[in-house]
């Protein structure tokens, strides 16, 4: 009897393994190392099995991630949410370690060396902050919006390996620790919060990118970002406030001064840009604060608040930028936005990559056959550029093969999310599909020149074993956790 029901309870968690995840796992992964091979292939290279050759390190690294996958599986589900934090808290330790003791390579402090093996701890801090953040909503009752200090917690065990990451001088992987808001959003939080995410970032870009021109005597660029901020509070006061009225008169209040400094301008009273702006915004203000004075809107606060952030943020751009940011890093940005092209330099991997994803065409030059990528015109193609590989040989039918599979995954990924029946399976399946949404993304776009080079590896198909083994983590603990949803627990 006792035999009956172990064999019962193996076939039991066999059929709740999403063997459809499992499947496109495999896909990938062999996909990657198929492009690493077509990337550091040379006409004189061995064997694709070859342990002299990045794809047969990268052969040897998927094995070992299928050893470690099967692992994962055959951990019972409760440990995972049992020990959280004690996993949290000790990745973050060895966080800590890494600033101190790792070897500079390339300016960053983020590798750690073992004999003969170099292993990222930022990799599997992805899978600790899931867990965490999922330990942490999966708390009796909890929820975002009970109290300030449930936002204070999911922010802390989001930024702290944030911040730790920053000090081993990695922004890239840093920056995908952004994705968790996403969770948050599901989970709760404020829509405005994005919003406010949103706003800071179309801020930063065009305040930056367009310093060329003036109007008003400003620069362009702080010119629109004043009409946005006015966009913005008339926006709030209409909608989130729900205020039509007070919005109205604000935008009445806008479109008039618009037109009076126009006026002025034609008969030759030039007015200063921040002074109308100064003035139009802050006779706004002072209209809202009556607003408030006669009804009390915490709202209009809210919206108060964000105006003035705004404004706070777009006068802090410049420092932030010429201060803050390292040389190369605003470099990047530049070329990035257009402002320059530096081909020769900081642009020179982004334009060949881009000559070599253009040059492949609709169906691409053939397996092996890619003029830019054999000639190593792009740098580091195995890693970060890996994708332009692609877009040479397979072309844009390889390319858009390779994106819709990503999508696939990521929507299976988000509908296991949607069935799990414990806040834990489902915060932790989201943190999954934040990370692979974030890393396609800017991946993708560094490589297409839409974003800065940052350092963003291609998941399952950029050469390394820490960035595989990291999502190899994250994948088999979400179909471990999913397995077991039909348990009592």
């Amino acid at each position: 009897m006792a035999l009956k029901s172990i064999n019962r309870d193996e076939q039991s968690f066999l059929k709740g393994i999403d063997w459809v995840t499992v499947v496109l796992y495999l896909v990938l992964v062999a996909a990657g190392a198929v492009s690493i091979y077509a990337a550091s292939y040379d006409y004189d290279n061995a064997s694709i099995f070859s342990f002299d050759e990045f794809s047969g390190k990268q052969i040897r690294w998927i094995g070992l991630s299928l050893v470690l996958g099967l692992m994962l599986l055959l951990v019972d589900a409760r440990i995972y949410e049992t020990y959280a934090y004690p996993i949290y808290l000790l990745v973050l330790l060895v966080m800590v370690v890494t600033i101190f003791i790792a070897p500079d390579i390339k300016g960053s402090r983020s590798w750690l060396v073992i004999g003969p093996m170099s292993l990222q701890p930022a990799e599997f801090g992805k899978f600790a902050t899931a867990l965490a953040l999922a330990k942490l909503f999966s708390g009796y009752n909890f929820s975002l919006s009970a109290s300030t200090s449930n936002y204070m917690k999911a922010l802390a065990i989001i930024l702290v390996p944030f911040v730790l990451i920053l000090a081993q001088k990695e922004t890239g992987s840093a920056l995908v620790y952004l994705s968790l808001f996403f969770v948050l959003y599901r989970e709760g939080m404020s829509g405005l919060v994005l919003v406010a995410a949103v706003t800071a970032v179309v801020i930063f870009v065009v305040a930056i990118k367009y310093t060329s021109t003036m109007i008003l005597g400003i620069p362009s660029g702080e010119f629109w970002v004043f009409v946005l901020v006015m966009l913005l509070m008339t926006g709030m006061l209409a909608i989130y406030c729900k205020r039509v009225t007070v919005a109205r008169n604000v935008a009445a209040g806008f479109a008039g001064s618009g037109i009076l400094v126009w006026l002025l301008g034609l008969m030759g009273l030039h007015v200063p840009g921040l002074a109308y702006f100064g003035v139009a915004l802050g006779g706004a203000t002072i209209y809202c604060v009556v607003e408030l004075m006669r009804f009390y809107s915490r709202k209009i606060v809210i919206t108060l608040g964000a105006v003035a952030t705004a404004v706070a943020f777009l006068f802090s751009v410049n420092f932030v930028f010429g201060s803050v940011l390292e040389p190369y890093q605003q470099m990047r940005i530049k070329v990035a936005l257009g402002i320059e092209e530096d081909l020769r330099g900081f642009g020179y991997n982004v334009n060949q990559s881009k000559i070599a994803i253009g040059s492949g065409g609709l169906n691409g030059k053939g397996f092996l056959q890619g003029t830019q990528t054999k000639l190593k015109y792009v740098p580091e193609q195995h890693t970060d550029f890996i994708f332009c590989t692609i877009g040479e040989e397979q072309g844009f039918v390889g390319t858009a093969g390779v994106l819709v599979t990503f999508l696939i995954l990521i929507l299976r990924v988000i509908t296991l999310a949607e069935r799990q029946p414990t806040t834990f399976g489902r915060v932790y399946s989201y943190c999954v599909a934040s990370y692979l949404i974030l890393h396609l993304g800017i991946n993708i776009g560094m490589v297409i020149g839409l974003c800065p080079v940052i350092g963003i590896p291609l998941p399952f198909f950029s050469y390394g074993g820490s960035s595989l083994w990291g999502f190899t983590f994250l994948i088999f603990i979400m179909l471990r956790i999913d397995a077991a949803r039909h348990q009592r627990r």
